[in-house]
């Protein structure tokens, strides 16, 4: 972009507060997420099997941060977790790895035991293995709780039914691992190198593990948040790595925490309000910088989804995630007053830790029309052009109306505009085939996830066919 925008540029005060500002900056325009004359194919639309809830806190969707999907040429590989029928919980699920080629899904291995809590995100590499980050127990066998070791394995992808090869990473002293992992997993697809995060159960630090592109692994310290932060989305490129990771702690506010129990009489109230970021330009050389906070509800007892991180061929940072001011609408009428409802989706752009632009790309406040967002993650085509797929509600008047959306990201205007994908089961949460797990930019759109036909876990590929430049 050779032209200045207007855009909303940030600061950080000595506090970490993010402050907004107008400001003109080159090479930061906000988005033109534009639709015309795209056209995205739905080829494929199937179950690839069913789950049982493991009743232990994480279903199959669980690490929604890290990858479980990924495509190698024409394979496709997916990590499933299943529930142990007679498995107690919270140890009571195994991981099961399937491939689709030949346009139908097999079952090619699985784990021995039910001796894991979470579903155990996958990474692949163009030249090299695929990659299954695995957290299993080592407490004896019938435990429900209590340590466990992280491992990754991996697979030949020529033939996956052999054996795998057990990783053990590297960590920095002071690991305590339970299984609650929060893990988080990077795979740069070129050079084969990983970057795995997994959390002390302890401290609440996110310890950091790198394997570079001979195999090896090396301890990499730790990422220490303002406050516990979970569910990592991590990008590893060119050995930058970047983390974005949403703050994941008990209700600190005690009025509202008794008025949330008067109305839902739950115990469970973790909420999620401060969005935080952190880079290292050189993951062989540099530590990850002091955590910075992009956006937050604080104030106002709202809730923040981060959604996926994208790096572009710049080494900039995409972020995209979901807000809403208000957690509950009981919370807004009891202290907010006369304030809208609303959820929006957000898009930022980060370079050299400095948020460079930010904008919202949908959203619909109380009694308003538009689209309503529930779900979004990030696709990058063989061009470098980048899109977001979206799950949203159409709302026009008393009329409703589910379905998923796409639209491009490219400099210009601002208004967005995206199109309905035409799928018979349109996704409600899902995965994609990201380049944060090492699939390559493709034209192929691969979707897990879970549709209209819950306890259904459902595969569909899309073909895009985008405008000329």
């Amino acid at each position: 972009m050779s032209q200045l925008h207007r855009v909303r540029a940030v600061f950080f005060t000595a506090s970490g507060a993010l402050c907004l500002w107008a400001c003109s900056l080159a090479e930061a325009a906000l988005p033109d997420v534009e639709s015309a004359g795209l056209r995205c194919q739905v080829e494929a639309e199937e179950v690839v099997t069913r789950y049982a809830p493991a009743n232990n806190g994480a279903g199959p969707l669980w690490c929604y941060g890290a990858p479980l999907i990924a495509r190698r040429g024409d394979g496709v590989f997916l990590s499933v977790i299943e529930t142990g029928e007679k498995a107690a919980p919270l140890l009571n699920t195994r991981w099961q790895l399937w491939l689709r080629s030949a346009d139908r899904w097999k079952l090619v291995q699985h784990e021995q035991a039910f001796c894991e809590r979470e579903p155990c995100p996958i990474g692949i590499s163009s030249k090299g293995p695929i990659f299954l980050s695995i957290n299993p127990s080592v407490e004896p066998s019938g435990a429900t709780q209590g340590r466990c070791e992280p491992q990754v394995l991996e697979f030949d992808p020529n033939d996956p039914n052999k054996p795998a090869r057990i990783d053990r990473p590297a960590w920095a002293d002071g690991t305590y691992f339970r299984e609650h992992s929060y893990r988080g997993l990077a795979a740069d697809g070129a050079s084969g190198e990983l970057l795995l995060l997994n959390i002390n159960a302890r401290t609440s630090d996110q310890f950091v593990s790198y394997r570079d592109e001979k195999g090896a692994w090396q301890a990499k310290g730790t990422i220490r948040f303002p406050i516990r932060a979970c569910y990592p989305q991590v990008g590893l490129q060119g050995h930058a790595a970047h983390v974005l990771a949403i703050g994941d702690i008990v209700e600190p506010v005690e009025l509202w925490k008794t008025l949330k129990y008067e109305k839902l009489r739950r115990d469970w109230d973790y909420v999620f309000r401060r969005l935080f970021y952190t880079w290292t330009p050189d993951i062989r050389q540099n530590s990850f910088v002091t955590p910075v906070e992009i956006d937050t509800v604080e104030e106002t007892c709202g809730y923040i989804l981060n959604l996926d991180l994208c790096i572009d061929a710049s080494g900039s940072a995409h972020l995209l995630y979901l807000k809403r001011p208000f957690q509950y609408d009981f919370i807004r009428d009891t202290y907010f007053p006369g304030r809208p409802m609303g959820v929006s989706l957000e898009y930022a752009v980060v370079g050299r830790g400095q948020v460079r632009s930010h904008t919202t790309l949908a959203g619909v406040a109380e009694g308003g029309s538009g689209l309503e967002p529930s779900y979004a993650r990030f696709h990058t085509d063989p061009q470098g052009r980048l899109y977001v797929i979206l799950a949203g509600t159409t709302i026009d008047g008393r009329s409703r109306t589910f379905g998923n959306f796409i639209s491009r990201i490219q400099g210009g205007k601002a208004t967005p505009k995206f199109q309905r994908i035409d799928l018979k089961h349109p996704f409600r949460t899902f995965f994609t085939n990201t380049i944060r797990g090492g699939s390559m930019p493709s034209d192929t759109i691969d979707l897990f996830g879970i549709a209209d036909d819950d306890p259904n876990l459902r595969y569909a590929r899309l073909r895009l066919q985008s405008p000329r430049d």
